[in-house]
């Protein structure tokens, strides 16, 4: 701890730790629902360094999951790890074309890449078979971004 000077006053100056999630394991916890589940509340906390910790040995298990692997690429693209996303998204694709999630997750990705016209027929799909604003936002987006660089 230091000293931090504030006008007239002298105070102690706090560091405040980082906060480092736990490896979690549950009594009881066993087979790729519990991974499952785990992985998904903390990728939603967006802890995702701890969910690929446990998606990747339930994967080595079953590595034709697509539950899990839709979790792994989830991961991946919060660590902006975008070709490891996109190749598993792609796989994803391959054997669901009606992945709405997947296709639009894959648009997402090309487009945090620049590949703005790669990224362009999976939002529009994504976008056609949601009809969710968010979707048709990202479209308009892209389109927006494809324009402007050939002006």
């Amino acid at each position: 701890m230091g000293y931090h000077v504030v006008g007239d006053i002298m105070t102690e100056e706090f560091k405040i730790p980082e906060y480092v999630a736990p490896a979690i394991v549950f009594p009881g916890q066993a087979g790729h629902e519990s991974a499952y589940q785990t992985a998904f509340d903390l990728l939603h906390r967006r802890f995702p360094v701890e969910a690929l910790e446990l998606i990747e040995p339930a994967l080595a298990e079953d590595p034709k999951n697509a539950g899990l692997r839709t979790l792994r690429a989830w991961a991946y693209l919060q660590r902006a790890q975008l070709g490891r996303a996109a190749d598993e998204l792609r796989s994803l694709i391959d054997e669901n074309p009606s992945d709405v999630w997947a296709q639009h997750a894959l648009g997402r990705a090309l487009e945090r890449q620049s590949k703005y016209d790669e990224a362009l027929p999976h939002l529009r799909l994504a976008a056609v078979m949601s009809d969710d604003y968010d979707h048709h936002a990202a479209v308009f987006r892209v389109q927006r971004l494809i324009e402007a660089r050939s002006e």
